[in-house]
């Protein structure tokens, strides 16, 4: 792997790190200010907090690999 793509790669590894704490912000939001009368959005914010979530820890993972760590 080149130094360019690695660096591209540290870089998703980032975004997808900054969006996963956004999405784990929405569900903390959630559950601290507006449950339960918010209770019908549980699913639809934890499926994306999870998605999110896997998708950095993917990108982590093609990172580690690329790194040799």
């Amino acid at each position: 792997m080149t130094p360019e793509e690695l660096k591209a790669l540290e870089k998703e590894v980032r975004r997808a790190k900054r969006i996963a704490t956004e999405k784990a912000g929405e569900l903390h939001d959630l559950v601290e200010e507006r449950l339960p009368a918010a209770f019908e959005e549980i699913p639809a914010i934890a499926q994306s907090c999870f998605e999110a979530c896997r998708d950095w820890a993917e990108a982590n993972a093609r990172l580690e690999a690329a790194s040799g760590q």
